[in-house]
C-alpha cells in the first residue's frame, strides 16, 4: 500500500536544523497527544500536501508524493511520522492573528487620506531606516508613485501593518490583496501598552476598537500615540490568490484558518505539520502546518494560529493569548536524527 517507503525514509534521514544545539529534545508517542483521535486528520493533511508544492528540500518530496496517494489522513501521518516536543526554556505562548479588511480607495479623496506604501527601491532587506514619525511627518515618499491605495483611518492602516497582509475594500465592491513587501527594520511597539503606559487605560481594557476610539476623541495625542510605533511596514500587491483563499504565508502559498500556524523556523522547519495543545478559555486541539512566520513570533513553544479574514476574526484573534504545548511532527528518521546523543 505504502510504495516506495524505503526510499523514503533513506532520503528523510537529516541532519538537525538550526536552533536545536541548546534545545530540550524529546520524541513522544501518538496517544500522548491530547485529542489526537478526535481532530479531522484528512483535513490536515490537505493543508500539508498544498504546502508540499513550495517545500524546495529534496528529502520532503518522496513523503509528499505518499501523502498525495492516501485516503487516510490519520493512518499517513501515524505511519511516517514522530511527534517531537522541543523546548527551548521559555513559557509556551500561543496567539492567535488575521487578515484585516479596511475601506480604502485607489487615489486619495477628502475621506481616503492616509497612503498604503509599497517598499521604496532604496530600501534593502536588512536595512534600518527612517522611523515612523520621519516617513509619516516629512513627506519622503510623498509624490513619488509608491502609492498603492488610500485609507481612512490610520489606526486600521497601523494594525494592517502589523498583521503583515490584508485586504482594502473599495467604494465598488471590489478589493485589492496586498502581502508583506518589508519594513523599515525599526522594533514594533505596541500601541496599547503606550496606552497603558500612560496610565489612560489596565491593560485588559485594551483593544483595536477602544485605541480607534480614543484616537479620535483626541486627535493631537492621538498621532503621538500613533507615533510611539517607530516600525513601519510597506506593502505589495497580490493579484494571483482567489478571494475565497487566505492571504500568503511566508511560503508563498495561501494559508488556511484554523489550520496554518506561524512558527520560529530556526526551531520548527516551515511545511511540517504541527500538533497543537492550546489551553485557556479555548481550548484548541487540532493538527496544524507550519506554514507562516512572525517578528514576533520567537522561541520553540511560540506560535501564531491564522484565524480568518475580516472584523470578526481579528475580535477573536485579539482574545487568544494562552498557554499550552506544540509538537513538531517530523518523518521518522529525520526525528530520530535530532535526539541528542546520549
Amino acid at each position: 500500500m505504502f510504495r516506495g517507503l524505503a526510499c523514503a525514509l533513506a532520503l528523510l534521514g537529516a541532519p538537525a536544523f538550526a536552533g536545536l544545539q541548546d534545545a530540550d529534545v524529546s520524541i513522544l508517542a501518538f496517544d500522548e497527544l491530547e485529542g489526537w483521535e478526535q481532530d479531522d486528520h484528512q483535513a490536515a493533511l490537505s493543508v500539508f500536501l498544498d504546502t508540499c508544492r513550495d517545500l524546495d528540500d529534496p528529502r520532503w518530496r518522496p513523503i509528499c508524493a505518499l501523502g498525495a496517494t492516501q485516503e487516510d489522513g490519520k493512518t499517513f501521518f501515524e505511519l511516517f511520522f514522530r511527534p517531537v516536543l522541543i523546548k527551548d526554556g521559555n513559557d509556551p505562548l500561543f496567539t492567535a492573528y488575521y487578515e484585516p479588511e479596511i475601506r480604502g480607495s485607489r487615489t486619495e479623496t477628502l475621506r481616503f487620506r492616509h497612503p498604503v506604501y509599497r517598499k521604496p527601491p532604496e530600501l534593502g532587506a536588512n536595512d534600518l531606516w527612517l522611523s515612523r514619525r520621519d516617513i509619516e511627518e516629512g513627506g519622503v515618499l510623498r509624490e513619488r508613485g509608491l502609492e498603492i491605495a488610500w485609507v481612512e483611518d490610520p489606526v486600521e492602516l497601523q494594525f494592517l501593518q502589523i498583521q503583515g497582509s490584508g485586504r482594502i475594500r473599495l467604494p465598488d465592491g471590489s478589493t485589492i490583496r496586498l502581502g508583506y513587501g518589508g519594513s523599515n527594520g525599526h522594533s514594533f511597539k505596541s500601541l496599547g501598552k503606550e496606552l497603558v503606559r500612560q496610565g489612560v487605560y489596565n491593560r485588559h481594557q485594551v483593544s483595536q476598537r477602544v485605541i480607534q476610539n480614543w484616537v479620535k476623541r483626541n486627535p493631537e495625542a492621538g498621532h503621538e500615540l500613533l507615533m510611539s510605533n517607530p516600525s513601519y511596514v510597506f506593502f505589495r500587491k497580490i493579484g494571483k490568490v482567489a478571494a475565497e483563499k487566505g492571504p500568503l504565508g511566508a511560503m508563498n502559498r495561501s494559508i488556511t484558518a484554523h489550520r496554518s500556524l506561524a512558527v520560529d523556523p530556526k526551531y520548527t522547519p516551515l511545511g511540517a505539520p504541527v500538533w497543537l495543545e492550546k489551553d485557556g478559555e479555548e481550548p484548541f486541539r487540532r493538527l496544524m502546518v507550519a506554514q507562516d512566520t512572525g517578528s514576533r513570533v520567537k522561541g520553540a513553544q511560540r506560535a501564531d494560529i491564522f484565524w480568518g479574514t475580516g472584523d470578526k476574526a481579528g475580535l477573536l484573534a485579539g482574545r487568544i493569548r494562552d498557554t499550552g504545548r506544540m509538537i513538531v511532527l517530523l518523518p521518522i528518521q529525520r526525528a530520530f536524527a535530532i535526539l541528542p546523543e546520549e
